[in-house]
């Protein structure tokens, strides 16, 4: 990957987008910057300290392949920059509502899994100071990202990812706040209000974010935020529905659809513990293709055989499984596929369509499959998480398209698929297209891969659809030049001064 060389000698200046909640615009904003101090021929990295996200991307690490945040893996991609573990030295994968795997430098930590959350943050700061004065060693800006808000005061006496880190980097910080929503600048004040002093100094300026309307409206009220917190409004970014860019949890909906009519629906399978949903965003950059979430039978109702219905990621396959059992979903996923109908399962969603979940370690949880692959997972306690490029084999049916395709993705996955050796005794076996990655049934339209991206592949979207889909450095692009132009003249280059 091409990237600029490093002009200084000095530790690079931090730029930190903070928010006022989630959801607020933080990694959109960070990644827009991300490729705007890029373009200004500077050496530029990412970093947030913690991320709490079943959507994780393979990089490269010091023992081989770690996990980071898929927000910070394309906060690099922005950046131009190789990504890299420390770039996000804390992951937290959801497991339930009250847990999470935790990831330390891209490798799963038992030790620190089985901590209680108040104690791990003290143990885990050491390596998260580090690996954020190393970034700054070897480039000219980081631009960092918070999470939720900083002014949580039931968590501020153990933040390690809000202003612990922009007082340890004096990082100039950017506040933002969803003005969509109501009570912008409530929030903006409440916010700046709880921060101690020496806190309220690091907040350069406000930005409020997915406006609509005419600007000039907002008067006096930027002014008068000014009078009271001494910080300026420096910018008013319009709502951007179709940036191209997958939201950090992977949220889409309806009024982010492709131009166009509508000749293919895909439906994915929205199961609570949901994971790597973002690689599905390249999905919606293709004209005339509709995604949609469906949580019951009636959503799947009316697709055509030629609709997908997609079992995605899961960060607890067994429990989702069950979840899906629930709501009748498997019965309507089954009748979609009994009619012919395309069906892909991915990672979990892919041992989902096997015949049965086998777990002696207790990793994940036991469970009969939905029975449309003679498949059956092995969950093991060693992980699997690594890249890997690999090349279709002779498919058939519904996905003839990727027959000879080179693909290229990652793995993240603790159960081993390999087929049902009671079923193929009966001469029931699944079409191996990938050897140990993909499969699919004798009917060639139900197809189950472990890779992770493959909808992320130019290779595979022009194969499927025909059609060249917008490229990510485009993406970057325009995110860095639509956000430019609504900041206050001289602002981003003097964050960096």
């Amino acid at each position: 990957m091409s990237q600029p060389s490093r002009t200084g000698s000095s530790p690079a200046q931090c730029v930190m987008v903070l928010g006022t909640t989630s959801g607020a615009g933080k990694s959109w904003l960070t990644t827009a910057l991300c490729r705007y101090y890029s373009n200004l021929g500077l050496k530029v990295a990412p970093f947030k300290a913690q991320n709490m996200s079943n959507n994780a991307r393979v990089v490269a690490s010091e023992t081989g392949s770690g996990e980071i945040g898929s927000a910070q893996y394309f906060q690099a991609l922005a950046a131009r920059a190789e990504p890299e573990v420390r770039m996000n030295p804390l992951l937290l994968k959801p497991e339930a509502d009250t847990h999470s795997q935790v990831v330390l430098m891209g490798q799963v930590s038992a030790e620190l899994t089985a901590m209680p959350w108040r104690g791990r943050s003290e143990k885990v700061w050491p390596q998260i100071a580090a690996a954020l004065d190393a970034l700054r060693a070897e480039n000219d800006v980081v631009v960092i990202e918070g999470a939720g808000s900083p002014a949580e005061i039931n968590l501020h006496a153990s933040d390690i990812v809000n202003m612990r880190v922009a007082r340890h980097a004096r990082a100039r910080c950017l506040l933002v706040t969803d003005i969509d929503r109501g009570g912008a600048f409530a929030h903006l004040y409440g916010t700046w209000a709880l921060l101690p002093e020496d806190e309220r100094a690091l907040i350069h300026g406000f930005v409020l974010n997915k406006f609509r309307g005419d600007a000039s409206l907002l008067a006096p009220a930027p002014q008068m935020l000014q009078d009271l917190t001494g910080v300026p409004t420096v910018a008013t970014i319009p709502m951007q529905w179709r940036h191209g860019l997958p939201e950090e949890d992977g949220v889409f909906d309806d009024r982010t659809l492709s131009a166009g009519a509508v000749h293919t629906t895909v439906a994915v399978i929205a199961y609570p513990r949901i994971s790597n949903l973002d690689e599905f965003q390249p999905l919606k950059n293709v004209p005339g293709v509709r995604l949609l979430w469906a949580r019951s039978p009636a959503d799947l109702a009316g697709l055509k055989a030629s609709d997908w219905v997609v079992l995605p990621g899961s960060k607890s396959t067994a429990a989702d499984l069950a979840w899906l059992r629930a709501q009748g979903l498997d019965q309507a996923v089954a009748s979609h596929a009994g009619q012919g109908g395309a069906v892909l399962g991915v990672c979990g969603g892919l041992q989902m369509l096997g015949e049965a979940l086998i777990d002696t370690a207790g990793i994940d949880g036991n469970a009969p499959g939905l029975g449309l692959l003679p498949l059956v997972t092995t969950f093991e306690v060693a992980k699997t998480v690594q890249r890997t490029k690999a090349q279709f084999g002779a498919v058939q049916g519904a996905w003839t398209a990727l027959a000879g395709v080179v693909v290229q993705g990652y793995e993240i996955h603790h159960g081993q698929t390999a087929q049902h050796p009671a079923m193929a005794a009966k001469g029931d076996v699944a079409r191996e297209v990938i050897q140990g990655v993909a499969w699919q049934n004798a009917a060639g339209n139900v197809l189950g891969v472990y890779l992770h991206g493959l909808l992320e592949d130019p290779a595979v979207m022009k194969a499927l659809f025909g059609a060249d889909a917008p490229t990510l450095e485009a993406v970057f692009d325009g995110l860095a030049n639509g956000v430019a132009p609504h900041f206050e003249p001289g602002v981003l280059d003097a964050l960096i001064a």
